[in-house]
């Protein structure tokens, strides 16, 4: 990416905190490094607010900096194994936090273009890898559960996992360390 114009991004226009996501990101590729610094500026410049941590899964993200340079200022990047796989979470002043549906970047246009526009939708307890899996039913990265028939009920039977288990999505990989 060259720039936050070029950034792949859609974002919920209220960002009321009424779903598990506030919109979604395509990056072109899975290097934390070359990514970041472009989606950091588009927030930036689409939220009039400055971008201050960024968080994401170590497992699916490649070249993780510590921190980022920004228009004056480092933005720090942190790196979980607790954070669901198919997110990236960012810090910014006067908002509670960003969650943003990472697309994989091997997504088809249109199902991106789907899931893109799925993200600013769903309310409620939809979890990202629901998103993913009603937008690109057949793609490598989700695994729709066996009893859900259609898109629409990948999003409808979605909930979050709040007792203790893994998401139900597998990361895109697993990396030895």
């Amino acid at each position: 990416m060259t720039g936050p114009e070029k950034v792949r991004l859609s974002l919920d226009p209220d960002l009321a905190r009424r779903g598990a996501v506030d919109g979604a990101w395509w990056p072109a590729s899975y290097d934390a490094g070359a990514e970041l610094p472009a989606l950091i500026a588009a927030i930036d410049q689409r939220l009039e607010r400055r971008v201050l941590r960024v968080g994401l899964h170590i497992d699916t993200w490649d070249n993780i900096p510590r921190r980022i340079a920004a228009p004056g200022r480092h933005v720090k990047v942190g790196w979980f194994r607790t954070i669901d796989p198919h997110l990236v979470t960012l810090i910014i002043p006067g908002i509670e936090h960003l969650n943003l549906l990472v697309v994989p970047p091997d997504t088809t246009p249109a199902a991106a273009d789907k899931a893109l526009d799925l993200a600013t939708q769903c309310r409620g307890r939809t979890r990202p890898g629901d998103i993913l899996t009603a937008a690109d039913p057949g793609h490598p990265a989700t695994s729709a559960p066996a009893d859900l028939d259609t898109a629409a009920n990948a999003l409808g039977l979605a909930g979050w996992d709040n007792e203790g288990g893994q998401p139900r999505q597998p990361a895109r990989r697993s990396r030895a360390r």
